[in-house]
């Protein structure tokens, strides 16, 4: 009886989910656009946070969460072999501390031994929320992108999974799914991602709006309309249980047609969900900027037609400031991004919505100029 009960209570919440989702416009207005707005932005740069101790290497995609009082992130290094996922922690977060590799380089034959970049997946992603990063059947997870290719984002990239039972704050190494979740040459594979897949971001969905509980959001490239090497944009997949995913709907769901549309991250504002993302190289958009765009049921999304969120304008970020993480913690709001200065070093940066200062970490200094001559 029990059972039955909790079943037909199952089944009126969901279709109280779906009703409010129906009954919701598939486009967000722009007068709350522009709420938004006014909430997210950080016009105050503070600068650099963590850089690497090497000119050749490249740091990039921050995910920051918080356990107890202290504050860490996850980010990931390029050092000319390829990607490894590092953590680093902070008790304010201005001031960061490297800790050491979540995910290593393996000298074997797996598909993913010289790629590893992993992102948080099922943190709270409530705005202003705990952005604790939540176990799922007693293990934490990372999806991540690998391959076994060595260079910058070289061969073909996958995506997977990666799990810990053991405190996600500590360093070790974590575990990994044997093989990809997601494969750029798998049969049902969509025009726009038969190419590369990059970075993704997975969140827990506890009202099910797309009939499932994990979502996962990606960005891709594949082949245009005239069958060149198209744009990248961002799509979905999605899983009722962290191991096995379904690409969702065929089109992807945010696109800008040229360009890169990338590294969504997803956060709940009230009844509207906000997507994070970076813009580069497309109509209206010079360089590599953060942008946002809203939703009701996280498969509409409208996008932002007013200014960028962060873009080039310190030495530090003047070639690219993009891929965001953004977090909203006692009344400030901390945009972290990948910057990247004229010399083509990378580190993470971050913006607030108020002026706290400004970070005395720099690159390190370019060696000097040697004419061939």
């Amino acid at each position: 009886m029990k059972r039955h009960l909790a079943y037909i209570l199952s089944l009126v919440l969901l279709s109280s989910v779906s009703a409010w989702a129906q009954a919701k416009p598939k486009e967000v207005p722009a007068t709350e656009m522009q709420k938004v707005y006014e909430e997210v932005k950080t016009p105050h740069k503070y600068g650099l946070v963590l850089v690497t101790d090497d000119n050749k290497k490249k740091m990039d995609c921050p995910s920051v969460f918080r356990k107890g009082n202290q504050w860490y992130m996850t980010y990931i290094i390029f050092d000319g072999r390829g990607y490894e996922t590092w953590l680093a922690q902070s008790k304010d977060l201005l001031k960061w501390e490297t800790k050491g590799k979540l995910m290593s380089f393996t000298d074997t034959t797996d598909w993913d031994t010289n790629q590893k970049a992993g992102y948080v997946a099922l943190q709270d992603f409530k705005w202003g929320g705990s952005y604790e990063w939540q176990p799922y059947q007693g293990k934490y997870w990372m999806s991540y992108f690998g391959g076994n290719s060595r260079g910058y984002e070289k061969g073909m990239l996958s995506i997977s999974m990666a799990y810990t039972t053991k405190d996600p704050t500590t360093v070790h190494q974590w575990e990994r799914l044997p093989q990809p979740v997601l494969k750029p040459n798998d049969p049902d594979v969509r025009w726009w991602e038969n190419h590369t897949i990059y970075k993704s971001s997975v969140i827990w969905d506890k009202s099910k709006l797309t009939g499932h509980p994990f979502v996962m959001y990606y960005n891709a490239n594949g082949d245009s309309i005239d069958k060149k090497r198209g744009a990248e944009r961002i799509g979905m997949a999605v899983s009722d249980d962290m191991t096995h995913w379904a690409r969702f709907r065929r089109n992807p769901v945010m696109n800008h047609h040229k360009g890169i549309t990338g590294d969504a991250l997803i956060q709940k504002m009230n009844d509207v969900y906000v997507m994070f993302y970076f813009g580069a190289f497309y109509p209206g958009v010079s360089g590599a900027v953060n942008r946002f765009a809203c939703s009701y049921d996280l498969v509409n999304w409208t996008d932002w037609q007013g200014a960028n969120l962060i873009e080039p304008s310190e030495p530090y970020d003047a070639m690219f400031a993009h891929k965001s993480f953004v977090v909203k913690y006692k009344g400030v709001v901390y945009h972290y991004y990948c910057a990247v200065n004229k010399s083509d070093q990378r580190g993470i940066a971050v913006a607030t919505s108020k002026d706290l200062g400004k970070s005395k970490l720099n690159f390190i200094a370019p060696p000097p100029f040697q004419s061939k001559e």
